[in-house]
């Protein structure tokens, strides 16, 4: 009986020990342990070390001023290189503004805007570690810069009290619009030290080298006598600006105003999508109303290219409702304009209707409706967004595409876009170069299916640029052949001939407009190929534009 008892006690004690044991890992597996604050600090420093090298230069160099709060938390938890490796593949994706093409114009863009303030802005530190390089590389090239590199003589303007005064270095930023921010900002760099270190500033008298010296750089009001240099001192906004003469300032000085500012421009630039993964899996797209777009190019000066932009919806596709005995569709049309770097270039939006009565309805629907919008952009890169939709049936269609804008050579022979159209007419002269399809002095509606019927007149439109000049004539000298083939038997032209630049109306060295209406009746039915020739006598340079239609 004692000896039960013993053993019932040692039984006791050992479950007292060895339960505990065995249960405590399966309740580590229910419970995850959480770590003290001690062990976090450890964590993060051995992420730290994982991360030093090129992950570390990437995170801490090249995207610290666009990488977002969210980015870079998700990036520094990451616990494996490839994780890092697609994270980083993932970031560009996701501000590539032409995901289908092989090209990421925004970390092109963005690398050269890191080379360019290292070699502009360095001063002592390098150039992307200033604050004119951190708003270059985010925000681009300012539109507008008022540069004062020596400081010396500076009269206010009127907001900052007027008067005449003696300046540090400085330079004024604007930029016309910035997405997320608004538009007409103004940025103020100084360089206090004269070192060449700007450094950006929320006081605009913080350039005013005069500031501290009694009676010199006085404001207009003190001249005046109506305020003392020391009110400067007693203000409460943060500046020791001068107070304009009636006391009004522009709201741009407000306090809040300033502050509100110097929050948004330091936060990195807005991203498109906000999860990780939107580029690749939340791009959405409306194809419910089809519709066909056409961009072409025309030289207006070395600086400037006329973009055409034509949309092209089928009345077949828009629905028509009944109104007051009438049969109405109607379509509006947004579409925006901007750089690789979503800057905004310019917008536009308008509205398509069809009118028409119940008998004519079916022949309506056999025909398009045309929109031009044409707008003068400087070459280089932009991007065409489009979004058209359908009034009446609520549906709607986008359209995204890069445009590249041609630079075109002073002296080289250059033509612009071929367009094939199917009205090319002259407008009166209180009507050249405005409303849709005018180029110049000729309307031109091109064909965006380059599909004509037997009994139409293809016309064929295109200008030619940098002819050489005859030294006698003072004059053009060259040729411009014309042949139309069949795409199944290229080598046998069903027309063919050729013209001297000279005898095309209003020729000259510089331009050459070439307008012709062919008529169609002696094609068959089929697809076929244009093919112009253009040859400089002068130069001995040619050009061959090509352009395929069908005849039906």
């Amino acid at each position: 009986m004692h000896r039960n008892r013993r053993f019932r006690r040692t039984a006791r004690c050992l479950a007292a020990f060895i339960l505990p044991a065995l249960l405590a890992p399966l309740a580590a597996q229910q419970e995850p342990k959480k770590l003290s604050a001690k062990e976090e600090r450890r964590r993060l420093n051995q992420l730290r070390k994982e991360l030093r090298g090129p992950f570390k230069r990437w995170l801490d160099e090249d995207v610290k001023y666009i990488i977002t709060g969210e980015e870079r938390k998700a990036f520094i938890q990451m616990s494996t290189d490839d994780e890092r490796e697609n994270f980083i593949e993932q970031f560009w994706l996701r501000r590539d503004p032409t995901p289908d093409s092989m090209e990421n114009e925004y970390k092109e863009e963005h690398y050269r805007r890191i080379a360019y303030t290292n070699e502009r802005y360095a001063s002592g530190i390098p150039g992307w570690r200033t604050d004119r390089g951190r708003i270059y590389i985010a925000y681009g090239p300012p539109d507008e810069i008022e540069s004062h590199p020596s400081g010396g003589q500076y009269q206010r303007p009127y907001d900052e009290g007027g008067g005449f005064t003696s300046t540090y270095p400085f330079e004024i930023w604007r930029y016309r619009w910035i997405e997320g921010i608004g538009s007409d900002i103004l940025l103020e760099f100084v360089d206090p030290t004269m070192t060449g270190e700007y450094r950006l500033t929320m006081d605009p008298s913080e350039k005013d080298a005069l500031l501290f010296v009694p009676g010199a750089g006085l404001t207009l009001s003190e001249q005046m006598g109506l305020t003392t240099k020391a009110d400067r001192f007693r203000r409460t906004d943060g500046t020791r600006m001068g107070t304009p003469i009636g006391g009004a300032q522009s709201i741009r000085y407000n306090q809040f105003e300033r502050l509100q500012l110097y929050a948004n421009i330091f936060k990195p630039p807005a991203v498109k999508f906000k999860d990780l993964e939107a580029i690749i899996n939340s791009t959405i797209e409306y194809n419910t109303l089809p519709f066909d777009v056409d961009i072409h190019f025309v030289r207006v000066t070395n600086s400037a290219v006329l973009t055409g932009i034509t949309v092209m919806l089928k009345n077949k596709d828009l629905v028509f409702k009944e109104e007051d005995g009438l049969h109405k569709a109607v379509a509006n049309i947004f579409g925006r304009l901007t750089t690789m770097t979503r800057r905004v270039h310019t917008t536009f939006e308008d509205t398509v209707s069809v009118q028409t009565t119940a008998e004519r309805l079916q022949q309506e629907g056999d025909r398009a409706s045309i929109y031009n919008k044409s707008e003068p952009l400087a070459p280089g890169m932009y991007r065409l967004e489009l979004v058209v939709k359908d009034l009446v049936g609520e549906t709607m269609g986008t359209y995204r595409t890069a445009v590249r804008v041609p630079e075109y050579d002073d002296e080289a022979l250059a033509a612009s876009s071929l367009i094939l159209a199917d009205k090319i007419e002259r407008v009166p002269v209180r009507s050249l170069g405005a409303g849709q399809f005018v180029i110049g002095s000729s309307k031109v509606r091109p064909r965006l299916n380059d599909e004509f019927k037997r009994n139409e007149k293809m016309g064929i439109y295109m200008q030619v640029y940098n002819f050489g000049q005859n030294e006698e004539t003072q004059k053009p000298q060259g040729q411009i052949t014309y042949r139309i083939a069949r795409l199944d038997n290229p080598d046998e032209f069903l027309l063919d001939f050729s013209e001297d630049v000279n005898a095309i109306r209003g020729a000259s060295v510089r331009q050459v407009v070439i307008e012709k209406l062919l008529p169609l009746s002696s094609l068959e039915p089929g697809e076929y190929r244009l093919n112009l020739q253009v040859n400089d006598g002068i130069k001995n340079e040619s050009l061959n534009p090509t352009a395929t239609f069908k005849v039906l």
